[in-house]
């Protein structure tokens, strides 16, 4: 079976406690749900840096990346159902899905 990747792209737009604990409650709730297809469940970013060609280190990311999750899933289809479930979309977020290559 395939792994994919779901990448979260933008933080999640929470203005209160509350709505921070809510969201964070279905999102435990959807993982929980996955099961065994959460493979890496919950992988969050912070100190993100960019290394050049040259070699030269700049503060942040480039891309909006805040962090990821992998899952098993038998097809891109199904990786995407899956996307689509996720709370983060709820509060503002973006999800990558990309099928991951097996190196040998």
């Amino acid at each position: 079976m395939p792994n994919f990747m779901l990448t979260y792209l933008g933080s999640p737009q929470i203005s209160t406690p509350e709505e921070k604990q809510s969201h964070m409650d279905k999102y435990h709730q959807w993982i929980v749900n996955l099961g065994e297809k959460a493979l890496s469940p919950m992988n969050p970013l912070k100190n993100v840096s960019v290394v050049s060609s040259q070699g030269d280190v700049s503060s942040g990311g480039e891309t909006g990346m805040t962090g990821f999750t992998i899952i098993s899933a038998d097809s891109i289809d199904e990786a995407l159902a899956v996307a689509q479930a996720c709370p983060f979309l709820e509060v503002g977020g973006r999800l990558e899905v990309a099928e991951m290559i097996e190196m040998g």
